[in-house]
């Protein structure tokens, strides 16, 4: 097992990053307009012709139901009959509803196995409603059913990649009914940022209302700015296509985002720290049982007692470093440092987790 702990050296960084231009996004991307929105649909259906993959009647009796009540609306009576088929699977099918969809207009759907199936590939979904949360029948889905995973059996082994008991339709879903939403009868809207930060909500105002030459927008909060347009001579959908593509600059957090499962480390360009002075290396510690066995004299009362007996080594490996950072540099520039010495990115995370608990950086720390 290895420990890191705080040495002393000598070593200075200097600036290795220069600082980039301020990069600006378009209102599209950063707002959402109230209203329009997606709505999610569901549906329970069947998929047929399976290479034997399918559910097992034995765990997953549904299965057979339903297959029973699809050939019984079809003409076929098998009630009575024992149906044991290997080639069909119950299904969940799942689909966002996008805004503003038509009668005709198709849309990808996703298909789950709910029963005991090993693989959907190869399988074909058969005719399914999906409703929304309204208990209402918005689409109906069918089609050959794309699998990215694959599950390989033999006698003696078995390997699967992926997940092979979910797949996809693309364009699998036909709308048949429209949500009736008038859109342009609104007489005001509202933009909801998606990272609420009252800065970009104040520059989004004002770029909208310097565009348009007129106060329309108004900044609500940090994360709504809402536009009146009872004096607005066009169409709701006719100003948004005015005002979506214009550029913001936007303000991003102080933050750090540490992923400590793939040791990824990310920063904000606003993130500084101050003073400090920072020494790292490591230690490596070696423990090594050697349990020996204590027997008694040839013909004395006694029994055999396994003993322990450790050797601990100590060693360290590594360089000492120490970098002495004045005011007001960035961590971007420490990183930068760091990565030069060949520190890795492990111990990068806990050189910035001491400098928080010391109050050196000034910024959000975020470990996932």
């Amino acid at each position: 097992m290895k420990f890191s702990y705080w040495l002393v050296a000598a070593l200075s960084l200097t600036p290795l990053l220069c600082p980039l231009a301020e990069a600006q996004t378009r209102i599209r991307d950063i707002v959402d307009v109230e209203g329009v929105r997606s709505n999610d649909l569901v549906g329970y259906g069947i998929v047929v012709g399976l290479n034997g993959t399918g559910d097992s009647v034995r765990n997953s009796p549904f299965t057979e139901d339903s297959l029973t009540h699809m050939l019984e609306r079809l003409g076929v009576n098998v009630q009575g009959e024992e149906i044991k088929p290997k080639n069909v699977a119950a299904v969940l099918v799942t689909a966002s509803l996008p805004a503003f969809a038509r009668n005709g207009s198709s849309i990808d759907v996703s298909v789950s196995s709910i029963g005991d199936a090993s693989s959907l590939e190869g399988g074909t979904l058969i005719l399914t409603p999906m409703k929304g949360a309204d208990n209402e029948v918005y689409a109906v889905a069918q089609g050959s059913i794309i699998v990215s995973g694959i599950d390989v059996k033999a006698e003696a082994s078995r390997e699967t990649r992926g997940t092979p008991t979910g797949g996809s339709v693309p364009n699998g879903a036909l709308i048949e009914r429209e949500i009736n939403y008038d859109f342009n009868q609104r007489s005001s809207l509202k933009l909801a940022l998606r990272n609420p930060d009252f800065t970009t909500a104040a520059r989004i105002e004002d770029t909208i209302n310097a565009a348009l030459k007129f106060p329309v927008a108004l900044m609500r909060d940090s994360g709504t700015i809402e536009l009146d347009l009872r004096g607005v001579s066009e169409s709701p959908s006719r100003l948004l296509a005015s005002i979506e593509n214009l550029p913001v600059q936007v303000a991003t957090p102080a933050r750090i985002v540490i992923d400590e499962k793939s040791g990824t480390i990310v920063l904000g360009e606003d993130v500084t720290i101050s003073k400090v002075a920072i020494a790292q290396g490591n230690i490596s510690i070696k423990v090594t049982e050697y349990p020996f066995a204590s027997q008694p004299n040839p013909f004395a009362d006694g029994e055999t007692i396994v003993l322990p007996r450790s050797d601990i080594q100590i060693t360290e490996t590594g360089s000492r470093n120490i970098a002495m950072l004045e005011p007001n540099v960035s961590l971007s520039q420490l990183i930068a440092g760091l990565n030069a010495l060949g520190v890795s990115p492990q111990e990068m995370a806990d050189i910035i987790r001491a400098m928080k608990t010391a109050g050196a950086i000034h910024a959000d720390l975020v470990i996932r």
